[in-house]
């Protein structure tokens, strides 16, 4: 995440009454925030092709939220990127996971790091987070994106948000909500303004960046990511903790 969870005694970490934290590898095995509202957990190990060693864990803790908000209790945020000949593995076609995905952006070949392989990665990487990882019912949660510049990217915007769009495909046709995690200004150096016609469009915002209750409170008041979405939660630091704020 953009502002790391760090761990302090178990004594001095109760949640603030009506937010919510996340945590995901870092926090392996170390003391974590009680009495939580709600709790949101990182699938992977910090890049998109990774997995939290400490997942099933932490969905435990997750699971002891208490509500009272409009958050589920339980959510779950990946990583996201887009490397293209950078990474370790890329599309060369738009088949995965033995189906044959409907691409808006056409055909993906080798060789191709546009919009239509781009897509497929996306998609794939969703597939693995939902499959591979070890997340019992992935259609039931939250799946959060995680959109930060210390992830790779493609120079071309338009390929990213194909990207993130074939991600939101995938978590989609399992019957899962997707939202978007990021600041304004990591946002707009990877994805721009998304189109009305994008499926991105009306997605939910999850703001970062606040450096107190009282300033993600005002956070929920800010621009959403994408025109057509709400911002519905964002994310302070209190001490060395991430938190997280419920606009709704």
């Amino acid at each position: 995440m953009f502002l790391m969870l760090c761990t302090v005694p178990a004594e001095a970490v109760a949640a603030t009454g009506g937010t919510g934290n996340d945590v995901s590898w870092p926090q392996c095995n170390k003391s974590l925030p009680n009495g939580q509202a709600f709790g949101i957990v990182g699938v992977n190990k910090g890049l998109a092709n990774t997995t939290n060693p400490c997942l099933d864990w932490e969905l435990s803790w997750a699971a002891s939220s208490t509500g009272g908000t409009g958050q589920p209790k339980v959510a779950l945020y990946v990583n996201t990127a887009n490397p293209g000949s950078a990474g370790s593995w890329w599309p060369t076609s738009n088949t995965y996971g033995g189906k044959t995905v409907t691409n808006p952006y056409g055909k993906c070949s080798s060789g191709d790091f546009g919009p239509a392989c781009s897509y497929m990665y996306g998609y794939a990487k969703a597939h693995d987070d939902a499959n591979i990882r070890g997340v019992s019912n992935p259609g039931t949660y939250t799946w959060w994106l995680d959109v930060e510049t210390g992830n790779s990217w493609s120079a071309d915007k338009t390929a990213n948000r194909a990207d993130l769009e074939g991600m939101m495909a995938y978590f989609t046709s399992i019957g899962a909500t997707t939202g978007l995690y990021s600041t304004a200004s990591q946002w707009s150096q990877i994805a721009g303004t998304v189109p009305a016609s994008s499926p991105l469009y009306t997605v939910n915002s999850w703001l970062a960046g606040g450096r107190s209750l009282t300033a993600a409170k005002r956070m929920c008041s800010e621009a959403p990511l994408t025109g057509g979405g709400k911002v519905t939660l964002t994310q302070y630091v209190s001490g060395t903790f991430d938190y997280d704020y419920s606009c709704i």
